[in-house]
């Protein structure tokens, strides 16, 4: 399925992220009255990198080579890595990286009959768009007409083909809670997801262990499933917390929850039955190595 976004331009490519090692140069002392060669800095370098990171073994051998034969090159190369890595991972913007979510208010309370008053009903096509206009148009036209309308709107779209919404809801049946990581500026933070009824909701995982099923939503989903038959399309919308996600954030989270949840994908597949049957087999740093694989298309 196409996603795209409103005021932003749609991400071109996920790519593939190369991990490096960190290095630090070392503090300039106030009291030496000398300039280092680049050879000696290399060593200095190195000798740091040996003590911080413990990774440094791995690519010792490598690394040694190239500070020998070239301390400038060496140098080069390690400066070039850290500015790589003080990159966006989601391209250019103008805010500041984003640090952690921070413990928000809960959800309103409550309803008499127990259920939450904004889930009461489910939400329908009908509320955002005339049906019967679009009754004689082809699939191709109504998704057309759906992602336009949605353009310089601060939401998500997507026009979703019927064989995959049907397989986004068989694995939502069996794995209806899943986590999610997003980068953030020094890491990364997990969203907890949840499908219900025709809304997939998001929250940070630090507010749901706070407040259980009362954590406010930084995302929702909703999946319109009023096309499906006649026109084998279900289509998507998405509205987000500001406050909490940018629009990449948001996209990141709704193309993973794709690529879980909408594509045959034996890995990805794999770790959300660890997730929901074998807790205790499930490792965090999996679903982060998973999107730091992710490429759109890919």
């Amino acid at each position: 399925m196409a996603l795209r976004l409103g005021k932003i331009k749609p991400l071109q490519q996920w790519c593939l992220r190369v991990c490096a090692l960190e290095y630090q140069l070392p503090a300039a002392a106030g009291f030496r009255t000398f300039k280092m060669t680049a050879r000696q800095r290399s060593e200095k370098v190195l000798e740091q990198m040996k003590e911080s990171n413990p990774y440094f073994e791995k690519y010792a051998k490598k690394i040694a080579s190239v500070q020998k034969s070239s301390p400038e090159e060496f140098l080069a190369r390690l400066d070039s890595v850290k500015k790589e890595k003080s990159k966006s991972k989601f391209g250019p913007v103008d805010e500041q990286a984003r640090d952690y979510s921070g413990l928000l208010n809960p959800k309103a309370p409550l309803s008499a009959d127990g259920k939450p008053i904004e889930e009461k009903a489910q939400k329908k096509l009908e509320d955002i768009m005339k049906v019967e206009l679009v009754a004689e148009k082809s699939a191709a036209e109504v998704g057309e007409i759906w992602l336009k309308y949605h353009q310089g709107k601060e939401a998500l779209s997507a026009a979703i083909p019927r064989e995959q919404y049907d397989l986004m809801i068989e694995r939502a049946r069996k794995y209806p809670i899943f986590i999610l990581p997003i980068p953030r500026s020094q890491g990364y933070e997990f969203m907890l997801l949840q499908f219900f009824a025709n809304t997939v909701h998001f929250t940070p995982l630090i507010n749901y262990q706070v407040h259980k099923e009362n954590a406010p939503e930084c995302l929702n989903l909703t999946l319109y499933t009023e096309l499906r038959g006649s026109h084998g399309l279900v289509l998507m919308r998405g509205e987000y917390d500001s406050k909490v996600l940018n629009a990449q954030e948001a996209q990141c989270l709704a193309n993973q929850l794709q690529m879980y949840y909408s594509q045959q994908n034996k890995t990805k597949l794999a770790l959300l039955e660890k997730f929901t049957c074998s807790p205790d087999q499930f490792k965090h740093m999996d679903v982060i190595e998973e999107l730091n694989n992710l490429k759109i298309g890919g």
